[in-house]
């Protein structure tokens, strides 16, 4: 499909919103509400003394508590709509998810960790909330991490509105994400606020402020202790300041709050809530370290379920009794979810690795992702690289309306009037050009100078069923993402225990070669992602392979770092005839480009012509034959095909950009050392970069990296021990 306009997102933006403490007023509830609203609130402070108490069994194996934020996170249940609006939540959210309808039971059994908990199936710790029928997606460990994913989220609901996808999204929907004080330090945090105020977008930001990360008070994490009034001069943001502690007067606010955030009146908000933390921060820790007597004394005086507990004999909603009795209702429960969740049937060894990967859908499937003949023509058809994924990605926007294409300056052009004078940019080596000419801003859009903010947007946009194809400008610059794709993109899947996929790609050029590049535009380093479990690291050295790769990590269901090599981009010796809009390669599937007998070459990248050069040579001026072969995917690793071929040869050498001291070719030959020992005739050598960065200078440049040359000294070494 074809368009050039851009989804409306949220409101026309404003000037923004003047900070605010509102007098809440008194919403009018019914005596059930209030009874159940006081249930959910003890129900959450008894799991958290359960949980305690367990651990102290040694029947549980961590705790960290909500206690001090139950009636925040109450209240914030009951004015929000599982399985309508998304949630964030951390690990002081406990009588939030229960408010949403996660039951004590459902949360014991992370807590004993049983095979059917729902939020992890015995993966994750205690209060690492999920359910994928209520919304709540899976919660990690590192704080802050979520609130890029939460933008991502939110601003999927227009695109898959915008073209009627088929998948669920509500047209005044809110995304619900909450963080501690200590964590609205952190860089993520910002930069989603950036995001959400720029796009306008229907995300409820709460700071759940106790006074402490761990033992650092928030007067030392946020200028003047008040997060919201630190950011109150964001366009588009409205910032509130208010009691958290207070269940009654934070239904109010939070009721007016997402009343004008549905009906189109305000964009994102930002609410710092002053809550309290009776307990230290987890088992773990010991707060009468640093704090005095005297502060947490006050602070029993606040106490949350306390104030609402006065309220409602005050007021004569209840009596004693009956405070009494709903009290026993909970203990009921709760004495059942402790047994329940202690009887509860527990993962098996065998289970220990289920849910890394997808099962259907699998990139491995030589069914689904068949490896046919590339469409033969003549070679004045022929394509560089580069042009061949730019085909790619306009065949699969063109097939599958999920697909979004973005990162730093992928878009031909943010102004998209200027398109008809402007011939666009689509990219620093203009591989995505022509795609937002084509499928409109909506659909491929330039990301900020932020890559964590990237790839977690693209995290939250997969877990709305989108395909986001996202890009990071150079891998030398990928590590402020490194957080997303190892503990966030790389382990969804398996720390939801399968209820939750991650299909998303993320592009990255990579490497040497190109005189000038220097020490920040040259790197390499896919050794360190393929050791992220969960994550497929895929390294095409050809046209016709990075189409047919690059559509194989498109349409599966896994994760997929998409390395590629800058100086392969444009090349004349890589070209292939465009294969077709149905060419797949699957995972796992090593190419020989060259056949031979002497020895076996096991390359990939930039490194392939090279050895293919120096494996010509040798064969001319020595009449040694060597394979080579081209491994196109490090994870997973067609270790099948390397045995066969050195079983054959009895002699291999690894040849790679990559430094040898670390690199991904220790991890091969150590492989071939396991498995094909009786059949070597010679040691396992390895030719790889020097280790050093790659410097600006071209002769400094081709001394530090591999050459034909010092790969024909090394296979002539070989060939003849």
């Amino acid at each position: 499909m074809t368009t050039t306009e851009a989804p409306a997102v949220g409101k026309t933006p404003t000037r923004g919103q003047k900070h605010s403490t509102p007098q809440p007023k008194l919403p009018n509830l019914s005596r059930e509400q209030m009874a159940a609203l006081f249930k959910n609130m003890v129900m959450s402070r008894r799991i958290d003394d359960a949980e305690i108490a367990m651990r102290k069994r040694n029947q549980a194996y961590f705790q960290i508590s909500g206690a001090g934020h139950e009636a925040l996170c109450t209240a914030a249940g009951f004015v929000l709509k599982p399985s309508y609006d998304w949630f964030y939540p951390y690990y002081r959210d406990r009588a939030l998810v229960l408010q949403l309808g996660v039951t004590p039971l459902e949360m014991l059994m992370q807590a004993t960790g049983a095979k059917d908990d729902p939020s992890s199936h015995g993966r994750q710790m205690p209060s690492h909330f999920g359910h994928r029928g209520l919304n709540i997606v899976s919660q990690s460990s590192p704080t802050g991490s979520q609130c890029n994913q939460a933008v991502g989220c939110s601003e999927s609901e227009e695109t898959i509105r915008h073209f009627d996808l088929d998948l669920p999204a509500n047209k005044d929907e809110i995304v619900y994400v909450s963080l501690g004080d200590g964590t609205s330090h952190q860089g993520e945090f910002h930069e989603s606020l950036h995001t959400a105020c720029i796009r306008n977008l229907r995300v409820l930001f709460v700071v759940e402020n106790n006074g402490y990360a761990i033992s650092v008070p928030s007067t030392e994490n946020i200028p003047g202790g008040d997060i919201a009034k630190a950011c109150a001069s964001y366009p588009n943001l409205t910032t509130v300041s208010m009691d958290g502690t207070d269940l009654m007067g934070t239904i109010s606010i939070l009721q007016d709050l997402t009343d004008r955030m549905r009906s189109g009146e305000i964009g994102p908000v930002l609410i710092n809530a002053t809550v309290t933390r009776p307990y230290s921060h987890s088992l773990s820790d010991d707060h009468v370290y640093y704090r005095t007597k005297e502060e947490l004394e006050d602070e029993k005086n606040r106490d949350p379920i306390t104030q609402f507990e006065r309220f409602l004999l005050e007021n004569d909603h209840f009596t004693e009794k009956e405070i009494e009795d709903l009290r026993e209702e909970v203990e009921k429960v709760l004495r059942a979810a402790v047994h329940g969740a202690l009887d509860a049937e527990k993962p098996t060894p065998d289970m220990a690795v289920d849910h890394l990967y997808t099962v259907e859908n699998s990139p491995l499937d030589r069914d689904l992702f068949s490896c046919p003949t590339p469409v033969r023509g003549p070679a004045k058809d022929a394509i560089p690289m580069g042009q061949a994924i730019n085909r790619t990605l306009m065949d699969e926007m063109e097939a599958d309306e999920r697909i979004l294409v973005f990162g730093q300056d992928v878009a031909d052009c943010s102004n998209e009037t200027a398109l008809s004078e402007c011939k666009g940019k689509g990219g620093v080596f203009k591989i995505t050009h022509g795609l937002q000419r084509k499928f409109g801003k909506a659909r491929c859009f330039n990301g900020p100078l932020a890559e964590a903010n990237i790839v977690g947007r693209a995290i939250g946009m997969a877990s709305r069923g989108l395909r986001p194809v996202c890009e990071v400008q150079f891998f030398d610059y990928i590590w402020t993402a490194m957080q997303q794709i190892r503990d966030e993109l790389a382990t969804m899947r398996y720390r939801s225990g399968g209820e939750w996929t991650c299909p998303v790609v993320v592009r990255v050029p990579t490497g040497g070669y190109l005189r000038g590049g220097g020490i920040y535009h040259s790197q390499t380093g896919e050794c360190i992602f393929v050791q992220c479990p969960g994550l497929r690291v895929v390294y095409p050295s050809s046209a016709a392979d990075a189409a047919g790769l690059l559509r194989t990590a498109i349409r599966c269901d896994d994760p997929v770092l998409f390395l590629e090599h800058k100086h392969l981009y444009y090349q004349g010796y890589n070209r292939d005839v465009y294969p077709g809009e149905d060419y797949t390669i699957p995972f796992g599937q090593a190419a020989t480009k060259r056949e031979g007998s002497d020895l076996t070459i096991i390359t990939w990248g930039a490194a392939v012509q090279r050895s293919l050069d120096a494996a010509s040579r040798l064969a001319n001026e020595d009449g040694y034959e060597a394979e080579v072969i081209d491994i196109r995917t490090l994870n997973p690793l067609d270790e099948e095909t390397i045995f066969a071929s050195v079983r054959k040869t009895h002699r291999a050498v690894i040849v790679s950009e990559e430094a040898t001291t670390g690199g991904f070719g220790g991890e091969i030959a150590s492989l071939i050392g396991e498995n094909c020992f009786e059949w070597l005739d010679a040691p396992v050598r390895r030719v790889g970069s020097l280790h050093t960065w790659v410097a600006y200078s071209p002769i400094l440049e081709e001394a530090i990296l591999p050459n034909s040359d010092d790969i024909l000294k090394t296979i002539r070494e070989i060939s003849t021990y």
